[in-house]
């Protein structure tokens, strides 16, 4: 399949639209006027790549991101891998690793991230998130508590447990008193590029192929650093 026929396909307006999630910290940062973070470098050298011009479309949260890319409003997204997305969405192979972990009360009895999945547990997520997929899919006995960020439903309805990703966690544990961590994570979020799919397989495979290369060459590890996100690793190559 020739370029351009990829380039159309994937961005049928001649704009590549990307949705951006503000939301996570480790991936954007900035204001929706002037976004960055490796997200928005992943875009920029896809719409260079495929000599098109970008628009960077932000949420804050990453459920409306995908809303934004199931509804054909984007052309890419960058979302984490879970089952319940990969039904409207053809992810490739991740690019970088992030950690969810969990923070409760100095006084809790919990003492790992394995003592969590219990009766009269509740546990605050940021409504829509990864973390929310996973524990909502996975958790038996503990009561998963939906807000706008773990770390406040927590503090707002008392629970015994916060979950969220480890920088913005271990910042919130840092300050408030009498909040501790609890490890080892509880997960590893997986974060990849992700488009529709009705996009042929030769699109879907230019992405997994512009991905890894990326990651190969260096370019996903100096957008980390570049925004300061040394919270997230690359992802090894893919199999």
């Amino acid at each position: 399949m020739r370029l351009v026929d990829i380039t159309n396909d994937l961005a049928p307006t001649g704009t590549l639209r990307a949705s951006i999630n503000l939301g996570n910290p480790v991936l954007a940062q900035g204001a929706p006027d002037a976004p960055g973070g490796v997200t928005v470098d992943i875009a920029r050298e896809l719409g260079s790549r495929l000599g098109l011009p970008v628009e960077l479309i932000c949420f804050d949260a990453a459920r409306d991101s995908f809303e934004a890319m199931a509804a054909g409003r984007a052309d890419i997204c960058f979302l984490a891998v879970d089952p319940a997305r990969e039904e409207t969405v053809a992810f490739t192979a991740p690019y970088a690793v992030i950690e969810g972990v969990f923070a409760v009360p100095d006084h809790s009895s919990l003492t790992s991230a394995a003592d969590v999945d219990r009766p009269g547990v509740r546990v605050g997520v940021k409504r829509g998130s990864a973390y929310d997929l996973f524990l909502t899919r996975t958790l038996a006995h503990a009561e998963v508590v939906r807000g706008s960020e773990g770390t406040s439903v927590f503090s707002e309805q008392q629970l015994e447990v916060a979950a969220g990703i480890r920088q913005p966690v271990v910042d919130f544990a840092a300050s408030h008193r009498g909040t501790r961590l609890l490890e080892p994570h509880f997960m590893e979020i997986k974060q990849a590029v992700g488009t529709t799919r009705s996009r042929s397989d030769q699109t879907i495979g230019f992405l997994h192929a512009f991905v890894e290369e990326l990651k190969a060459n260096g370019f996903i590890a100096r957008a980390l650093d570049r925004s300061g996100r040394r919270d997230a690793t690359v992802a090894p190559p893919a199999a």
